[in-house]
């Protein structure tokens, strides 16, 4: 089976999900992360923004190889997302391609709108790339189910429905997120310490050591449990 996380910038989803993602392909499903964008507009001080854009995909790719997954990032610009035609039939026809059987994305609330964005994205592609009556590149038609993950600055709204155990998995998570600058080194956040404490909290009350949390779509019920719905390992 095939396990797409989708996030706004190199670095989301790594972020949410990169442990839930390392369990998956260790247990021999394909994972791929996909960025909308290389979240270049965080340069930090005396690199450039076209610099930083090489240097986040560069990290991006060292963080997936961590995790034994893959990794495709877009030229859409960060800080400039739009929700438009273009945008969903680019997203449908590349899970045309891919054929993930869920697809992981952002929270729909977000204090970022290329993150508020993103499930929105998710919510249309899913719809085109399913109807048959797109032509996208002469692909035949495929649907996807998608679930809502954790980010600290998604929060409005987000509770939890289910609780993935992620114990043996959070070391190597730590290592692949360290890969990344501004993960260690952001004087406005502190990502390192946030997510391993939100890993530790959210294991807590799974009566597990480490965690990482989904949340179904809007409307479409609550569930608890282990793993992925119809995704198990």
């Amino acid at each position: 089976m095939h396990l797409v996380a989708l996030g706004a910038h190199c670095g989301d989803v790594e972020l949410q999900v990169g442990a839930i993602a390392h369990k998956y392909a260790k247990a021999g499903h394909k994972v791929t992360f996909v960025h909308l964008t290389a979240g270049e507009k965080g340069n930090p001080p005396g690199v450039s923004v076209e610099e930083y854009t090489k240097q986040k995909i560069d990290e991006s790719e060292k963080a997936a190889k961590v995790l034994g997954v893959e990794t495709i990032t877009l030229d859409y610009k960060d800080a400039e997302l739009e929700f438009n035609d273009e945008i969903v039939t680019r997203v449908a026809t590349l899970m045309r391609k891919l054929k993930p059987n869920v697809i992981l994305t952002h929270w729909e609330n977000s204090m970022h709108s290329d993150h508020e964005l993103c499930p929105r994205i998710v919510q249309a592609a899913q719809l085109k790339a399913a109807l048959p009556g797109f032509d996208l590149e002469g692909l035949p038609p495929h649907y996807f189910g998608y679930f809502h993950s954790e980010n600290w600055e998604d929060m409005e709204g987000y509770v939890p429905d289910i609780f993935i155990d992620v114990s043996e998995e959070f070391d190597t998570y730590l290592e692949a997120i360290s890969q990344y600058w501004f993960v260690m080194n952001s004087k406005s956040f502190r990502y390192y310490d946030y997510y391993k404490a939100l890993g530790t909290v959210r294991g807590a009350v799974s009566r597990v050591k480490y965690a990482q949390t989904l949340k179904y779509p809007t409307g479409l019920g609550v569930r608890r449990g282990q793993s992925i719905p119809g995704f198990d390992l």
